[in-house]
Order: structure tokens, then C-alpha cells, then sequence
């Protein structure tokens, strides 16, 4: 329940983060930091069982099939 109430301030916080890395570093930190950022999320989502890695990386005949 309480847990739909962090996503609005992690979004701010991680906004803000871009924004310093943009202002102070420029675009290459900038990038960097999205980049990590993605890796970050999708490692947690992963790790909570919330995301199959299976599902992203398995053979492409498999994920068709799932599908149909």
C-alpha cells in the first residue's frame, strides 16, 4: 500500500540527479548517469520478481510463441 507513495519522490530524485549531472558535467555524465540509472531500475524490478529476464533475453522463437 505504502509503497505507491516512493515512486513520485524517486522520480524527483533522479531528475534532480540528471539535472546536476547535465549542469555541471554536460551531456556525457548526463548520459551516463540515464544509462545507469535504467541498469538500476531494471536490476531492482528484476530482483523483486517483479521482471522476468527470461522474458528480455530468451530465444525469439520462444517469445513468439508465448504470445499466439
Amino acid at each position: 500500500m505504502g509503497d505507491a507513495k516512493i515512486w513520485p519522490l524517486a522520480g524527483l530524485a533522479f531528475g534532480a540527479v540528471l539535472g546536476l549531472a547535465a549542469g555541471f558535467g554536460g551531456f556525457g555524465p548526463f548520459l551516463a548517469v540515464l544509462v545507469l540509472g535504467i541498469i538500476g531500475f531494471l536490476t531492482g524490478r528484476v530482483i523483486e520478481g517483479e521482471l522476468d529476464v527470461s522474458d528480455l533475453f530468451g530465444p525469439a522463437h520462444e517469445r513468439r510463441g508465448r504470445s499466439s
